[in-house]
């Protein structure tokens, strides 16, 4: 019998943990072929800045004017963000990206994403365990509607590290480093409890500005150089996809 004084530790750390192997979404990717791949990846990089747009605008955006109650300070902190990564983006910027994108040379988008993705995975961990301090019924929730959340996300996050660049073997793995901040963002939560919300509320914009930087500056130029007009098509369906699946999520929350 578990003490009702660990009980929240507990049901967070194997909360977090499941949804960090949602990240090994990627390993299904060994099961099709490289022409099929690089066929599905012009949809997920397509669908991956749906999801980002909308998780931005849909879910971290409208629960930080919420909480915060301040637009002024809301925008300032999602402008933030975007300075943030745009100096982010800068800083690995080390080789000059007009080579080809090759496993030698990843994209330093790819890069960016890891930063957005692991950022947005510890603060899931920091509301799941500050949930879960609140009550059990309202950490599950939480829980359920993170895992919705995580599915599509990691499909696209895991199709931008192959697009930019990354062998399949090592974006998996970097993708299930990045989901475990979960985990560390569920403990800090768990230890430090209520007072650890006001600095979440001042994450959530930031993350916004973030993917909303990485959706629009990075991953949108990338599917501008496809021309055609039935990959454009099918670009335009991903991106609505993505932002009709987080538009669907608001209705689990």
């Amino acid at each position: 019998m578990i003490p009702a004084l660990y009980l929240p530790w507990v049901y967070a750390l194997l909360s977090v943990f499941f949804i960090s192997l949602l990240s090994l979404v990627g390993l299904a990717s060994f099961l099709v072929g490289k022409k099929r791949m690089t066929a599905m990846l012009l949809f997920l990089i397509s669908f991956a800045a749906g999801s980002l747009f909308g998780g931005a605008f849909l879910h971290l955006l409208p629960e930080a004017l919420e909480e915060i109650g301040d637009a002024g300070a809301v925008g300032f902190y999602m402008l933030f963000g975007l300075m943030i990564f745009f100096v982010l983006e800068k800083f690995v910027q080390w080789r000059h990206c007009h080579l080809p994108t090759t496993s030698d040379h990843p994209h330093p988008f790819a890069y960016m994403n890891l930063v957005g993705d692991a950022l947005h995975n510890f603060i899931d961990g920091l509301m799941i365990g500050v949930a879960y301090i609140v009550s059990i019924p309202l950490g599950i929730a939480t829980t359920l509607a993170v895992i919705f959340h995580e599915i599509p996300q990691e499909i696209g996050d895991f199709g931008v590290l192959i697009h930019g660049g990354f062998k399949k073997k090592k974006a998996v793995l970097l993708n299930f480093l990045t989901a475990l901040l979960a985990v560390i963002g569920a403990m800090v939560g768990l230890a430090l409890g209520s007072s650890v919300e006001s600095f979440a509320l001042i994450v959530i914009p930031i993350t916004a500005g973030g993917f909303i930087y990485i959706a629009g500056s990075d991953l949108i130029p990338e599917m501008h150089k496809e021309c055609s007009a039935r990959r454009s098509t099918l670009q335009l369906i991903g991106i609505m996809l993505g932002i009709f699946v987080m538009y669907l999520l608001l209705f689990m929350e």
